[in-house]
């Protein structure tokens, strides 16, 4: 997709987070080479060379693009096939080890499809944490490709593990059927038993990215150890070498929901029961570590995240729909911990809407932290652009509007009547808008999203190579299902026990049960 060289955005209300939210003030942006050159009235006069594009925004509102910083594009296609149901049965129902595996023409449809709806909600930047069943490196490549045809910035990571799930969910071993056990697959596992073999699969992680990445201005790799408790210590240790390495970036979920929050007080004694610190012990906890979710977090555990310089991706929609619980939200900005925010899967968020996200997160807690201070608008449009940048170790490259950075920026269209009156631009963008106003979308100075339609993709044509694929996705959702659905009894069981287990911390509305 051809960069235009020389754009001046003029005359739009630009965001700034610095500056007054509420009434930005009116000004030219000036875009050369896929950088913002200038910001202000005379920027087009420092172009030094004649402009390929005006784009009049007098009526425009122009915020840094958004950034999803936890979404996983392997189950776009299955948006809309789960009520709210326990996160430990929803892992049954949706990821890809449960799943035969896809054709490559599903590969490339879903991701382009993911990538779509990103950028018409005005999402410039995505952190794929990816899972392939099994990792094959054409099937990479077929993904990569896609995103480079659809124009959408991505941080990707293959999401891994090596201890398999069943071992790490509380009591299934205890009360499944041992043939049952075998086959459950609620993460991409490798099952090493070795130091030797976890320090293979970081090996072949590493040979993806030395075949696969091309110096690409809008992809970047980065490592995603699925969460703590699915990964050995060698293989943390292993990912951690390499992350220091290679300077890339890691990300992995952590304290979901009470079940992983249980397994760690029952397995991981030798680190106080914690899984930040076995994190911390094996190298991997510091500014280049992105931990998604931390719903049951410890306020010891906050202070050392906060201590490391690590960041906390929140994902607030996608926790309710797995019943999950409220993140101590203000728990983690009293503590000073760098938030991004994430939309997390289409299976159980069903929608990639940072304007959601955003509104959840500024409002949850209302009902969980009464007593504390609330985020502001400001804040949650700060998560969702600048915070999720340095989450993403992408600080430098995206996240604000100034010259150096790169020219991600969205444009809302101000006669949309969300944003009719315009009284506050940062709270009307949190509060009101739904997405309903994104106009224009722009990537690394490419245009890819004009009067609200993707540029860099013919959508009809894709829909087209969607439907192709459903038949046989639905007849594996239909099988998947009905084989969790087998399971009922024993997942009802664990679910009461795990709730059951003693817990010093406690992240839904209501007071435990007995109080």
């Amino acid at each position: 997709m051809k960069k235009t060289s020389a754009i001046l955005i003029a005359g739009g209300i630009v965001y700034d987070d610095a500056g007054d939210t509420d009434r930005p003030a009116r000004s030219d942006i000036l875009i050369l080479d896929g950088r913002i050159a200038a910001v202000g009235p005379d920027a087009a006069l420092q172009a030094g060379r004649p402009l390929d594009r005006v784009i009049d925004a007098s009526d425009r509102l122009v915020l840094p693009g958004l950034i999803n910083a936890h979404y996983h594009s392997h189950d776009t296609l299955l948006k809309g096939c789960f009520e709210t149901i326990p996160r430990e049965t929803w892992l049954l129902n949706a990821l890809p080890p449960n799943y035969p595996r896809r054709s490559r023409a599903e590969l490339r449809a879903r991701t382009l499809l993911g990538a779509v709806e990103c950028l018409r909600a005005g999402i410039t930047t995505v952190q794929d944490m990816a899972t392939l069943s099994p990792m094959d490196a054409e099937d990479i490549a077929v993904i990569l490709s896609a995103y480079e045809e659809v124009g959408i910035r991505c941080v990707f990571a293959l999401q891994t593990g090596d201890v398999h799930g069943a071992k790490v969910t509380p009591f299934w071993q205890d009360l499944f059927p041992k043939d049952a056990i075998g086959g459950l697959s609620g993460v991409v596992a490798a099952n090493a038993s070795t130091v030797a073999d976890a320090e293979a699969l970081v090996a072949q992680i590493a040979a993806f990215r030395d075949q696969l990445d091309k110096g690409s201005e809008t992809l970047s790799w980065g490592l995603a150890p699925s969460s703590p408790e699915r990964c050995s210590p060698a293989f943390l240790t292993a990912l951690a070498r390499l992350s220091r390495q290679q300077q890339l970036p890691v990300f992995t979920h952590i304290y979901e929901s009470r079940a992983t929050t249980v397994i760690a007080r029952q397995q991981f004694g030798a680190w106080d029961g914690s899984l930040v610190r076995y994190l911390d012990a094996h190298g991997l906890l510091g500014p280049q570590t992105a931990l998604a979710h931390g719903v049951w977090m410890r306020p010891d555990e906050i202070d050392l995240v906060a201590g490391a310089g690590a960041s906390v991706v929140l994902n607030p929609v996608g926790n309710l729909k797995t019943r999950s619980g409220v993140a101590p939200i203000c728990s983690y900005l009293e503590a000073g911990i760098n938030l991004g925010l994430g939309c997390d899967n289409n299976s159980c968020s069903d929608a990639q809407n940072p304007f959601q996200a955003m509104k959840a997160f500024a409002g949850l807690p209302a009902v969980s932290r009464v007593e504390a201070a609330y985020p502001t608008a400001r804040t949650a449009l700060r998560a969702a652009t600048s915070g999720g940048a340095k989450a993403l170790g992408l600080g430098d490259t995206t996240g604000a509007i100034r010259p150096g950075l790169k020219a991600d920026l969205t444009l809302l269209d101000l006669g949309d009547p969300a944003l009719v009156p315009l009284n506050s631009a940062a709270r009307q963008v949190v509060f009101s808008e739904c997405g309903r106003s994104v106009e224009t979308v722009i990537v690394d100075g490419r245009i890819v999203v004009e009067r609200g339609r993707v540029v860099s993709v013919d959508e009809a044509a894709l829909r087209r190579d969607i439907e192709g694929v459903m038949d046989d996705l639905r007849a594996d959702i239909a099988a998947v299902g009905a084989r969790t659905e087998a399971l009922t009894p024993y997942l009802a069981e664990a679910h009461r026990r795990t709730w059951d287990s003693p817990l010093e911390t406690h992240r839904y509305v209501g007071r435990p049960a007995g109080e």
